[in-house]
């Protein structure tokens, strides 16, 4: 019966990846949930659930649901009568994964470069090749191959210590190498000019070297313990030992580049984030548009409740993993720098009735 209705809910809304994912999955009822689930704010949910729907992928999941939803009378039984959970666990880490948060990062800048104002933020650069292999490897629809072209051949794009390399328009300069590093990991923030003005800018591409965590590589070169890495204790840590700040950042030879966008912070699905609703997933495992049920006990408080997979990220992979998109005042970003807890996740799909 589980292979038929995850069958059911595929045709016409997965890749192959995401259908051997899927797999994995178990199913549950609403009472296995833990407790929390009772407390939900289910009105809050179908509302976020609506504008959800507006994207077309999350249209090919739930089909006739998001047009059900229009006409309702009570949130929390539309949710628990149209509405299967599944627990998510995969070979490597079993039910239980890892939640981390990001934020509308922030920094200050200048159009002008000068003394202060003197780290660019580069738009996509002109001589970036993206190749498209879907057509010949359909197994490779989540892969772009990013490189360069050298004579008759493609070869890879500069790292973050040949920045200077790069040929690219630059549409700001903002006075903190560190901060500039923070922008491209959560991928998208608010520009304050020096002028008094404000942009808003967000992912437009990146240079096709594989994230590397600057955490992890100072853990290792004992520079900081494992319990006191957080993106504030980088921070510090950084800013009180200047000279090692290029080997550090380096590490990490992905480099993000940016484009002018409203002020809407808005994810890979297309649909305006909301805090502590929206998550980042691996779009390899979970579908973008999905409905799911997070648990994570952290700081000795539970966070349960419902969320959208509305957003990708480089760091984000495997089925039990997702990132928290926690807002844009200092309280969010304090929250997202501090957040690394135990997770496990519940993918909610369509009941078979309603397929």
């Amino acid at each position: 019966h589980l292979k038929s209705q995850i069958e059911t809910f595929q045709k016409g809304s997965l890749d192959n990846s995401q259908k051997k994912a899927l797999e994995k999955l178990q199913k549950v009822s609403f009472a296995d949930l833990p407790k929390k689930f009772t407390d939900e704010d289910f009105d809050e949910v179908v509302t976020l659930f609506k504008k959800n729907c507006t994207a077309k992928q999350t249209q090919k999941i739930y089909k006739n649901l998001c047009r059900k939803v229009q006409n309702i009378e009570d949130s929390r039984t539309f949710i628990t009568h149209n509405f299967q959970p599944y627990k998510i666990t995969t070979k490597k880490s079993g039910d239980v994964g890892k939640l981390t948060g990001y934020y509308v990062a922030s920094i200050n800048a200048s159009l002008k470069k000068t003394e202060r104002y003197r780290y660019p933020v580069y738009a996509k650069p002109q001589d970036l090749v993206s190749v498209d292999l879907t057509t010949i490897y359909p197994e490779l629809k989540h892969y772009r191959l990013r490189g360069r072209v050298q004579g008759d051949k493609l070869v890879p794009y500069y790292t973050r210590s040949e920045e200077g390399m790069i040929d690219a328009p630059v549409l700001c300069y903002c006075d903190s190498k560190v901060d500039r590093f923070f922008l491209e990991v959560q991928g998208s923030g608010v520009v304050h000019l020096d002028d008094n003005s404000t942009m808003y800018v967000g992912y437009a591409d990146q240079n096709g070297h594989r994230y590397r965590s600057i955490g992890r590589y100072m853990i290792k070169k004992n520079y900081m313990r494992f319990e006191d890495v957080s993106m504030e204790g980088i921070k510090k840590w950084l800013e009180e030992h200047p000279q090692k700040m290029d080997e550090v950042l380096n590490h990490n030879k992905s480099m993000v580049f940016f484009q002018k966008t409203s002020s809407k912070v808005t994810g890979s699905l297309g649909v305006e984030l909301t805090p502590m609703r929206s998550v980042a997933v691996d779009k390899r495992h979970i579908p973008l548009g999905a409905m799911l049920y997070l648990h994570a006990d952290v700081q000795d408080t539970a966070l349960s409740r419902i969320v959208f997979a509305q957003d990708t990220g480089g760091a984000i992979k495997g089925g039990v993993r997702a990132d928290l998109f926690t807002g844009s005042d200092k309280k969010a970003q304090k929250f997202a720098g501090s957040l690394n807890a135990p997770l496990r996740l519940w993918l909610l799909l369509p009941k078979e009735a309603d397929e």
